[in-house]
Parts: C-alpha cells; sequence; structure tokens
C-alpha cells in the first residue's frame, strides 16, 4: 500500500494528502464506462503522483488489450490514443515528475508485452512527449504554469489536443486552460465585442467562429501539421 502522506511538513506546507487506492477505484467505478473509453478525456486538477491518472490508464490499456492485442500496430496505435487522453496539473514538481513517469512505465511496460520485437524507440519517445505535454506543473486554481526554476507564475496553463486524422497521422492544437473552461460566448455577443471594441484583442486572441457549426469555440494558440505519431516528438 502506497503512503497517503510524504511527510508532515508537506501536508503543513501545501496540504498534500494521497488519496488511497481503495477511494481512487471506488471514485473511478462511478464512470467506469468513461475510465473504458480509449479516447475518453479526463484531467486530474491536483493529481499529485499519479494515483488517479494511473489507474485510469491501466483501465484504458486494459480496453486496448482486449480489442486490439492481436494486432501489434493497432495495439500500438490505440495505447498512444490513451496517454493523449490523459491530462494533469500538479502545484509541486517532484510530484508532475514521478507522474510523469509513472504514467511512462505503465504504459511502457503493456506496450512491451504485447507488442514484444515490434515495440520500437520511437513510440516510446513519443510517449514521453505527450506526457510532457499533458502532465504540467501548475496552480489549478489560478490556472498558471509554475516554473520550476523561478516559481514564477505568470504564464497560462496549455494543454495539447491530440487528434488522429488517420491511422497514424496526428494533429496537434494547443489551448489554454482558463479559456477551454470558459462558457463560450454566443455568436451575436462575441460579434458585438468584437465591433465594440475594434477586434478586441482578448476575443479575438481566445476565441473564434467555427466555420462549419458556425458557433464561438476556443481559438488555439499553437496549431501543428499533422504528422505521424511516432514523429510528434521531432516535428514540434
Amino acid at each position: 500500500m502506497e503512503k497517503q502522506v510524504k511527510s508532515k511538513q508537506r501536508v503543513a506546507d501545501h496540504g498534500e494528502v494521497f488519496t488511497a487506492e481503495r477511494e481512487v477505484n471506488a471514485m473511478l467505478d462511478l464512470v467506469k464506462q468513461e475510465t473504458e473509453r480509449i479516447n475518453s478525456r479526463f484531467l486530474e486538477p491536483a493529481c499529485g503522483d499519479g494515483n488517479f491518472l494511473s489507474e485510469i490508464l491501466r483501465r484504458k490499456l486494459a480496453v486496448v488489450k482486449r480489442s486490439y492485442g492481436k494486432s501489434p500496430a493497432d495495439y500500438e496505435r490505440y495505447a498512444v490514443m490513451a496517454v493523449m487522453s490523459i491530462y494533469g496539473v500538479e502545484l509541486l514538481q517532484d510530484n508532475a515528475d514521478a507522474c510523469r513517469a509513472r504514467l511512462f512505465d505503465i504504459w511502457d511496460k503493456e506496450y512491451t508485452a504485447n507488442c514484444k520485437k515490434e515495440a520500437n524507440d520511437a513510440c516510446r519517445d513519443a510517449v514521453r512527449f505527450v506526457l510532457s505535454r499533458n502532465i504540467l506543473c501548475g496552480n489549478a486554481l489560478s490556472l498558471m504554469c509554475v516554473d520550476e526554476n523561478t516559481n514564477d507564475t505568470d504564464t497560462p496553463i496549455i494543454f495539447s489536443e491530440w487528434e488522429f486524422v488517420s491511422e497514424t497521422m496526428v494533429k496537434r492544437r494547443d489551448y489554454r486552460l482558463d479559456v477551454l473552461l470558459k462558457e463560450n460566448p454566443e455568436p451575436d455577443q462575441y460579434s458585438a465585442q468584437l465591433s465594440l471594441f475594434g477586434d478586441d484583442a482578448m476575443a479575438q486572441d481566445n476565441w473564434m467562429i467555427d466555420p462549419v457549426t458556425n458557433e464561438v469555440r476556443p481559438k488555439p494558440v499553437q496549431e501543428f501539421p499533422a504528422t505521424s505519431y511516432r514523429r510528434i516528438a521531432q516535428d514540434a
């Protein structure tokens, strides 16, 4: 059984108490169907070293194995997709680092066991890169990143969205978390704001009109060309 407290000082300074395995599973069972949907996205706003996220990943990988375990190529692709759907914010850098390492170890153990000689380091590097984008050190209350060297908190938390646009090609879009959590303005309100303030910078930078649905949706901070999921780190 893992300890729920690392030290009394950390409890006093940060209120750090880790959720026990029994409670983790009981809570995840309340949304069991979603934990077993490979591309269902989860965000843990105080992820610690990954008690919730690691169990979510295990459940997703179990589904990948049942559904695609006989095909190494399919298993690899869907196992990567499972990692891409998991996000976390953690205030303490050592926990964030430990969470990334823990999730990678869980993934790599299953990946290696299932794909055997077809397992490759390019895919492992891609998963490490995804985790570096999806598990961030930051403050989930202020929605700002925490710089590990300076402890500065003046940079918004930015997550990457990963979308498979073909069997092997992935599209990456980066979004500000604070914008994603806001209620989308109505199209007429958005247009009025742009008109009133002369293309108001805040509205223009953070929102856009969807060309297909004509709805207002968050605007990516950055958008990358589609690339092979094995090359996402090199093509970033």
